[in-house]
Order: structure tokens, then C-alpha cells, then sequence
């Protein structure tokens, strides 16, 4: 099952064409079945419905407590891959001109609507000021991606309605003491109407405030600051939330070790590539489970000993 208001506009057609190509290979009846619908009505019933035997879904942490409740009845196993705060921390050694501009661009992938999306950049506080030259560069080089056809009003995409706390993160940011570098509330140009947002760059964020801890889905990055190594662990461990993470090292092997202390299910280092045979999945309230490779496969999975 997957969730969220993003997930309900596109995923049903590309699930479609899904199904088409199961059907067109011949594929057993029953294997595969595709129901449709909105999560409090069909997913609610496949999450509580005592003769589904697992259900993995992907989208919200609220939406998939929400599915671990109703699953909790029939004791079925429930597979979670839910949302994150992921930390990319950037030590003291490590080659600024690469790791920054990379950084920015994990943060906004895919319009910043990715769940392991990078969207904390911890720094050694002494090289602040140049991290924050080049991610306002790289984060002004972004281009905002326009719609193919005028947007109506009533169908305007976005992250909510405008009125609604937590829409509107740059006001949060700046009234808990972050310094906007840049980006902010007003629209991109071009795109007057739809609750869009510019490429956004936060500076001098602490571990306490809004924008550090509520995952906002969108191109909003924040930029913390750090004494000490411990320290940059401390703060990428102080979340909710443990899906993925970075670190950026001169020294491979102590950028591998700062990683092993990072309590997330994935860690990429020096800028690592996605790889989808790897096991991905999060702790905390990211979810639980895995996906893809036999760690994937292994949640639909029950063991069986046979007594002879």
C-alpha cells in the first residue's frame, strides 16, 4: 500500500499500467490483484481484515501507525516504510566544493519530495560561512519545474493549504531564530497560483526548532552548525526519525566509522550511489522492515521447522 496525499494522485495509473503488464505475460489470476481507493476506506480494510496475513505500506509515519493499529488486531506481521529527517553530516576534512553542492542536491530531489531526502546539513561551525556561500549557490541553481498545463486554482499541487501550520516553513524558521539565506514564502516566478515552494536554504538551525524535526516534504534545507564529531553524531541521532543519512570525509575510513554510529537504515558515503539491490528501510519512526534484495523479500516470508 503506499499513502499521502502524493501518493493518491500518482500512484493508481502508473499501478494500472502495472496490472496491464502482468495480465499481457500471463500471469496467474489471483497472484496479483489491484484494488483502488483512498487510505481510510481500502486501506483500512486491507490493513484490518483478519484474512490479509502482512501488509507492507509506504507513506506517512501517522498513516502507518495508523496501519499498524487496525493491523495490531489480527496480529499480522506489518512492513513500515514511513518518513525522515535525514542527517548529512559534513566533518571537518571533508572537500566543501563537493560535499555541499551535493548535499543541497539530495535535499531537493524530486522537488524535496523524497523520504530519505537529506534535509539536515550539519557543519563544523569554523567552516560555516563558506558552507553557506556554496549551498546558496548550488540551492539558486536550481530551476523550479513548471507545470505542462496552466494549474487551477481548485487543483493546484503544493504541500497544503497556505493557512495550515507547518505549510508554511519559512515563517517557522525565522520565527524560532533561523536565518533564511535563501528561498523563502513567496512563490516562484511563473508560478503565482498552488502552494509551490522555492529552493529554500536555512542557516544557524538547532536541533530544537520546527524545520529540524518535522519532515516538511519539501526543497527546504537546514544548516546546523557543530563543535565536536560527538557532537554532529549526537545532534543526526536526535530525531524521530532514522531513514537514511550521509557523512562527508576526507579520510574514508573515519567517514565509515562516524556512519556506523548513525542510527539510520542507510548511510551513504562521500556521496555514495543509491544501489536498489541494498536493503532500505528505517529505525524509529521511519518504519520498520526492509525493501529490496532477499532482505525484502524475507517479510513475506514465514519460517517453518519441520519436526522428523
Amino acid at each position: 500500500m503506499h499513502g499521502g496525499p502524493q501518493a493518491q494522485r500518482s500512484c493508481p495509473l502508473n499501478a494500472f499500467v502495472l496490472a496491464e503488464i502482468f495480465e499481457q505475460v500471463g500471469l496467474p489470476a489471483g497472484v496479483f490483484n489491484l484494488v483502488s481507493g483512498v487510505g481510510p476506506v481500502v486501506g483500512e480494510a486491507i490493513a484490518a481484515h483478519p484474512d490479509v496475513d502482512m501488509v507492507s505500506f509506504t507513506g506517512s509515519t501517522r498513516a502507518g501507525k495508523r496501519v499498524s493499529e487496525l493491523a495490531s488486531a489480527s496480529v499480522k506481521r506489518v512492513a513500515l516504510e514511513l518518513g525522515g529527517k535525514s542527517a548529512n553530516v559534513i566533518l571537518d576534512d571533508a572537500d566543501l566544493a563537493k560535499a555541499v553542492p551535493d548535499g543541497v542536491q539530495k535535499c531537493f530531489l524530486n522537488s524535496g519530495q523524497t523520504c530519505s531526502a537529506l534535509t539536515r546539513m550539519l557543519v563544523p561551525r569554523e567552516r560555516l560561512s563558506e558552507v553557506e556561500t556554496l549551498a546558496v549557490a548550488a540551492a539558486e541553481a536550481f530551476t523550479p519545474r513548471r507545470p505542462v498545463r496552466p494549474v487551477e486554482p481548485a487543483r493546484a499541487p503544493g504541500v497544503g493549504h497556505p493557512a495550515r501550520p507547518g505549510s508554511q516553513p519559512h515563517r517557522q524558521g525565522v520565527g524560532e531564530g533561523a536565518t533564511l539565506l535563501t528561498g523563502g514564502g513567496e512563490a516562484p516566478e511563473g508560478l503565482p497560483v498552488g502552494f509551490f515552494v522555492r529552493p529554500t536554504v536555512f542557516s544557524g538551525v538547532t536541533r530544537d526548532m520546527t524545520i529540524a524535526r518535522d519532515e516538511i516534504f519539501g526543497p527546504v534545507l537546514s544548516i546546523i552548525p557543530y563543535d565536536t564529531e560527538e557532537e554532529a553524531v549526537d545532534i543526526a541521532n536526535d530525531s524521530d526519525y532514522g531513514l537514511a543519512g550521509g557523512v562527508w570525509s576526507g579520510d574514508p575510513e573515519r567517514a565509515k566509522a562516524v556512519a556506523r554510529q548513525l542510527r539510520a537504515g542507510q548511510i551513504e558515503v562521500n556521496g555514495g550511489g543509491f544501489n536498489p539491490m541494498a536493503p532500505f528501510g528505517g529505525y524509529k519512526q521511519s518504519g520498520n522492515g526492509r525493501e529490496y534484495g532477499s532482505f525484502g523479500l524475507e517479510e513475506f516470508l514465514e519460517v517453518k521447522a519441520m519436526q522428523l
